[in-house]
């Protein structure tokens, strides 16, 4: 956990594929970008793009490794298993920075390979 950002609530409501209490951390106009796709922007946006993911999924768990916090920005690293909803899984590597304003998430860019995850 950050001083200015709770990364444990965070990610615990990206496990439980709740897209509303992701939601909830982000700013209203807040800009999300998941690996090369497009941005996505405003808040409620995000939490549609992010609730249909979430749909595709049979389950999802993250294992941060490390998190550095300096500026306004949360960086962190780790892995990620997405549960495929025919029960077969993919873990990858991934890292996340997360542009802080008043202590919510303003930007939020996903950097990740998980081309294989729907293949």
């Amino acid at each position: 956990m950050t001083a200015s950002l709770d990364t444990d609530r965070l990610f615990a409501a990206i496990d439980a594929r709740d897209a509303q209490a992701f939601a909830a951390f982000l700013a209203d106009d807040a800009e999300f970008q998941f690996g090369n796709a497009a941005p996505v922007q405003g808040r409620a946006a995000i939490e549609a793009y992010v609730r249909a993911f979430f749909e595709a999924l049979g389950g999802v768990a993250h294992r941060i490794d490390a998190l550095w916090e300096s500026e306004g920005r949360v960086t962190c690293h780790g892995e990620v298993r997405y549960e495929r909803r025919d029960g077969s899984a993919l873990t990858v590597p991934f890292a996340n920075v997360l542009y802080l304003d008043g202590g919510r998430v303003a930007r939020y860019l996903v950097f990740i390979d998980n081309s294989a995850l729907f293949t």
